[in-house]
């Protein structure tokens, strides 16, 4: 049975149209840079495709050639992949230029690109510290090669390796398209501007969010729901120095972070300290030291059978 699409009135669309031109307007009226050019959401993602390609060639790029041809092979992806990066940054200095009425060299794109593309090296040896984090954290990982492949932390690290440098550089919606990437396909939310050492571990990860600020040591491991987040929004107060580039927790080395926990603010957590899960922080934590909550309880008969019968009464 062939299906056919309904056409609206004319009347309908016409009227649709219309308000849509409507709100374009009011919008543009309070955002005066919103037409500027802008970096394209599908053009990041395949760069990243493209870098993802030249940092494993045979596990991420699909190459099958001889060991000899791998370097050809990388080559490739690199011109294919740092050419469109120049041009994503390109509009979004564009889009600067046109929001602040800044200048930029003309070069400017091709020198942020430049100099990323000269700390890739860099950006492999820590993927691969996270990957062999993990392998080593985690009892049920079979192999490294799983864990680049399928595990959602490795897959979240490898975007915050890009995503960083590109922040650092100049370029942070370019970074931010990457981080949101990741985001959408692992349910971790790390900002391109957080700092993190190598052998970073994320077990399991749906829910991890770790802000702009934040400072995360050496071999920190932390579990899914894990906030690393600030107090409340800029907006909310006068915002000092202090308040804007220091917002987040400092996480030093050999850190572990338990599920569902939640740490705000500029605090710092000691070298080596264990926080459990659930725990809600807000102040700063000694090297070494464990911080948990109550542990549950198991009630005796008489108020597990008070529990079932409210229960029973809320259900009714």
């Amino acid at each position: 049975m062939t299906q056919t699409t309904a056409i609206p009135a004319r009347s309908t669309l016409s009227d649709a149209v219309d308000a849509l031109s409507s709100a374009r307007r009011d919008w543009r009226d309070r955002h005066p840079a919103s037409t500027a050019r802008f970096p394209a959401r599908g053009a990041v993602e395949r760069v990243v495709e493209l870098l993802a390609a030249a940092l494993y060639p045979r596990r991420l790029g699909g190459f099958r050639g001889a060991v000899t041809e791998e370097d050809h092979f990388v080559a490739a992806k690199l011109i294919a992949a740092l050419g469109e990066l120049e041009r994503e940054i390109e509009n979004e200095l564009a889009y600067w230029q046109h929001e602040s009425q800044a200048r930029f060299d003309a070069d400017q794109a091709a020198t942020i690109t430049r100099l990323f593309a000269a700390g890739l090296g860099e950006v492999r040896r820590l993927v691969d510290s996270d990957v062999e984090a993990a392998f080593l954290g985690d009892p049920a990982a079979r192999s490294v090669d799983e864990i680049l492949l399928c595990y959602p932390g490795a897959i979240a690290s490898l975007h915050h390796r890009i995503a960083h440098p590109l922040y650092e550089l100049g370029a942070p919606i370019v970074a931010r398209l990457i981080s949101e990437l990741a985001n959408e396909r692992t349910g971790i939310d790390i900002h391109p501007g957080a700092t993190i050492g190598e052998h970073f571990f994320i077990d399991h990860g749906t829910g991890v969010v770790i802000g702009e600020t934040a400072i995360v040591g050496r071999g920190v491991r932390l579990y899914q729901h894990v906030t690393l987040g600030a107090r409340s929004p800029l907006g909310a107060a006068r915002a000092t120095p202090r308040d804007r580039l220091a917002r987040h927790p400092i996480v030093e080395d050999d850190v572990v972070v338990y599920a569902g926990a939640t740490i705000l603010g500029r605090v710092t957590i000691g070298r080596a300290a264990t926080i459990g899960g659930n725990v809600w922080l807000l102040s700063d934590v000694p090297a070494d030291a464990i911080v948990t909550q109550p542990e549950a309880q198991r009630l005796d008969r008489g108020a597990r059978d008070r529990i079932r019968e409210t229960l029973a009464e809320a259900v009714d």
